[in-house]
């Protein structure tokens, strides 16, 4: 669900683009956080908590906390509140604390 009409603000139209979320596809608008997309498409669940494994979502949306961690194009601990949708992203849950690709390479 998006706002489409506000009495006070607006929506400027953007472009329309395909980010894959475990593989799947959704529909997506550039520039808008990859969060939001996610809640849009209903994807309420955005990682499980490192040690008691307890679901962790849409929290404060500024990148504060750490419940929006995921896995990017193969990048651990993205807050992905802050971070912006491009074309053909991949994001995935990220398992546990997550563990950061070598220095150069993103790993495969």
């Amino acid at each position: 669900m998006r706002i489409k009409d506000h009495p006070i603000l607006t929506f400027p139209e953007r472009k329309k683009v395909t980010i894959y979320y475990e593989g799947k596809p959704i529909d997506a608008y550039e520039g808008e956080p990859i969060a939001a997309a996610l809640h849009a498409a209903g994807v309420r669940v955005l990682r499980l908590s490192a040690e008691m494994h307890r679901p962790r979502g849409f929290f404060c949306a500024i990148g504060n906390c750490s419940s929006c961690l995921m896995e990017v194009d193969g990048i651990p601990n993205v807050r992905v509140c802050v971070e912006k949708v491009r074309d053909g992203m991949r994001v995935t849950q990220q398992k546990g604390k997550g563990v950061l690709p070598p220095v150069g390479g993103v790993k495969k």
